[in-house]
């Protein structure tokens, strides 16, 4: 059994929780990542042997418009402060996951920023989907393009260009090669290519021994996307939900039901379970009564 199939996860978000700017002044480095290691002290004492972190990388913002994925967010720190605090967790005994963004860039991305200074002729046109000089945005940048989730600050990555794809393949290289990290968090896993995913797994299976991926996955049959060709494991939304509306409702079987048809899709230790995450709202706030709250959790861990 790998170490990922008895490891027990703690979150960060590390924009967040280290308090830094919502939007990127891009100036000097502010070690605040360096920060963070009492809380590695922390996690470590109370059982957890597994850190899901991140985003990490340089954005516009929140962390999800990534502008140089070979670059600590300057808000956190540099590349040295990263390759320590990795250090520093392994030291305590906890592996190291990075949330990876591949589905998109944010709009100061480099091949996005040669696109709107030399339009038809740049020469990464095709690096995004659907660049139509044609139309326009609410940037007034005289095209259009598309985005994730509706959002223009997020410009869609077209993971069928070979390019593209070895530019990220390249890039999970240089965070194990520069970093020594164990894993990878794939944010919105449900709209990534296949192909583009297959190539993850192949260079996963080789870059590093145990090498995990774990794909955020809300709704679908996550054996699509959880097989020996693709990812280790996805988000297991489904027990997420169940686990408090089973409370809420007092509706047991719901639960149970839920746990039955992960295993009968052979997803019996494969699934990465929770009950809240930077995405959804605090358990605490979605159950009818505080009384749930212990319940909830001796099931999550049972």
């Amino acid at each position: 059994m790998t170490w990922y199939h008895e490891s027990v996860f703690y979150h960060i978000y590390p924009l967040g929780l280290s308090g830094a700017e919502k939007k990127n002044p891009y100036k000097e480095p502010v070690h605040r990542l360096n920060e963070m290691k009492p809380w590695i002290d922390h996690i470590s004492c109370l059982g957890f042997n597994a850190l899901y972190i991140g985003p990490l990388f340089e954005s516009v913002g929140h962390g999800y418009e990534t502008t140089d994925y070979r670059k600590l967010d300057t808000r956190l720190g540099t590349n040295e402060d990263l390759k320590e605090f990795v250090r520093y967790c392994h030291e305590k005994g906890v592996r190291v996951v990075l949330d990876a963004v591949f589905n998109h860039t944010g709009r100061d991305f480099f091949a996005f920023r040669d696109i709107k200074n030399n339009r038809e002729h740049s020469q990464y046109l095709n690096w995004y989907c659907n660049v139509n000089f044609y139309g326009n945005n609410e940037y007034n940048d005289g095209f259009s393009y598309d985005n994730w989730g509706g959002y223009n600050l997020l410009a869609k990555l077209n993971l069928k260009n070979p390019d593209v794809v070895n530019y990220h393949l390249d890039t999970v290289r240089f965070w194990v090669n520069e970093f020594d990290i164990d894993g990878l968090r794939l944010d919105t896993a449900d709209v990534l290519d296949f192909d583009f995913m297959r190539s993850l797994r192949a260079l996963a299976d080789t870059v590093k021994e145990d090498f995990w991926l774990m794909g955020e996955v809300i709704h679908g049959e996550y054996s699509r996307w959880v097989n020996d060709s693709m990812l280790h494991s996805v988000t297991n939304y489904a027990l997420h939900k169940a686990l408090y509306s089973g409370h809420n409702d007092h509706n047991y079987f719901e639960i149970a039901h839920t746990v039955r048809r992960m295993n009968d899709m052979g997803m019996r230790n494969e699934l990465y379970s929770f009950v809240d995450n930077h995405d959804t709202e605090r358990i605490i706030n979605k159950l009818s009564s505080p009384a749930y709250y212990l319940p909830v959790h001796v099931l999550l861990y049972t």
